[in-house]
């Protein structure tokens, strides 16, 4: 592969190539060290990419999203940015508490994702996984104006926690019916009131302004694991607005098509029915920014 050398892209008008692989990066926000971990896969175009920032539960870390959740080989061939930052144990997607803003970081984290390796600024994605996944939730309602699209896996969206949907955005939202973490049908999640996966699903296709029909795709269980998964999706043909709903018969609090990271008797069991992360890129591709 022939790289053209940096500063003779910028010499005349182009970004630079960063180099490929996966790196470490941190950042200072409100006086506190955050961590992230970069993908930027092979290419020789010095064209903006597309950005993916995928988050991991709680307690866990952006190494362990990269096992969960691998979008680099998708990455490699689609040729689009993922990066995986770190929360401070847990992402604060209800109240700021302790001082930590993760809407802030996020916030700056995109900015910087932009600025240093070029990322196209009108097709930042985000997608998350349980903590990381209400998380997402939380920064479509906060940071609408940066982000594209949304997927969620395993989570919802918190109840009165002082924000909600603001502005129309495509959604995907990801959810197992034996979830004993965070329950599919029920409202709450350890007495925390959330919205239901069906809730949650309503509540975009209002403020989308989608046909409150949807069209319904079983998807049967060829994996023979147990599961099966119902497709529900809602559009508006005005704008092309999309929210989806994928229900897991029978999945857990899991990464569909991902790794088992935990016994089946304590997280449920993961589907082989659906690749998520082919699923989820599949679909940001279709949108971006108008700015």
């Amino acid at each position: 592969m022939k790289i053209i050398p940096g500063w003779l892209l910028m010499l005349i008008g182009l970004p630079a190539i960063a180099q490929p692989g996966q790196i470490k990066g941190q950042m200072t926000v409100d006086g506190m060290k955050r961590t992230f971990l970069t993908y930027i896969p092979t290419t020789d175009k010095p064209e903006k990419m597309p950005l993916i920032i995928s988050l991991h539960g709680g307690f866990a870390s952006p190494g362990g999203m990269f096992h969960l959740a691998d979008f680099r080989p998708i990455a490699e061939r689609e040729k689009f940015i993922v990066v995986c930052p770190a929360s401070k144990y847990i992402w604060h997607d209800g109240a700021d508490i302790h001082g930590i803003d993760d809407v802030k970081f996020i916030d700056q984290l995109i900015t910087y994702i932009i600025n240093t390796y070029h990322a196209d600024a009108s097709r930042v994605y985000v997608t998350g996984i349980s903590n990381g996944g209400f998380m997402t939730s939380r920064l479509a309602c906060q940071l609408h104006k940066r982000i594209a699209a949304i997927a969620v896996v395993a989570a919802s969206l918190d109840v009165n926690e002082g924000y909600g949907p603001a502005a129309p955005m495509p959604v995907i939202y990801m959810h197992g019916t034996k979830d004993h973490i965070v329950p599919y049908n029920v409202g709450k999640m350890f007495g925390r009131p959330i919205y239901s996966q069906q809730e949650i699903l309503k509540k975009w296709v209002a403020i989308d302004h989608c046909d409150p029909k949807p069209v319904i795709t079983n998807i049967p269980d060829a994996a023979h694991d147990g599961t099966s998964i119902v497709k529900e999706e809602y559009s508006n043909p005005s704008n092309n607005l999309k929210v989806t709903g994928y229900t897991i018969i029978n999945g857990g609090h899991t990464w569909p098509g991902g790794w088992q990271y935990a016994p089946k008797f304590i997280v449920g069991k993961t589907t082989k029915n659906l690749n998520a992360c082919q699923t989820i890129w599949d679909f940001f591709k279709t949108y971006k920014l108008n700015i």
